[in-house]
């Protein structure tokens, strides 16, 4: 397993360990002009569990793979949060933000892949 799976996984099981719903990644590698390899899209019912996701996805990428984000964008409002792994940026929304930006299809030429929700 590459350092860069190694990371999109604990991603995915940072958000898993709290419920995080509707998991989506986007593979952007091969997509002209993208900014990242991976896009990363979950969603939080409430502030509080958006922000509880990204604690979640911080603390099991490092406890995996001893990385940090570049940056975090969105932790005072909880309603959109960024976090900027370098090669793979994770996007944690309120449903209805998410919808409304819809970035989920904004590169509907890339591969996306549906992660199953843990209940």
């Amino acid at each position: 397993m590459t350092e860069k799976d190694s990371l999109l996984q604990s991603i995915i099981e940072g958000i898993q360990e709290k419920k995080g719903k509707n998991i989506c990644t986007i593979q952007l590698k091969s997509v002209p002009g993208a900014v990242c390899d991976y896009f990363v899209i979950c969603e939080g019912k409430t502030p509080t569990q958006v922000s509880a996701l990204a604690d979640s996805i911080d603390e099991t990428v490092k406890r995996n793979t001893y990385e940090n984000p570049v940056r975090v964008h969105g932790q005072q409002r909880a309603e959109w949060i960024g976090m900027d792994y370098g090669n793979i940026i994770v996007h944690i929304f309120l449903p209805e933000l998410r919808s409304f930006y819809n970035i989920d299809n904004l590169w509907e030429d890339a591969r996306s892949e549906h992660i199953p929700s843990i209940d």
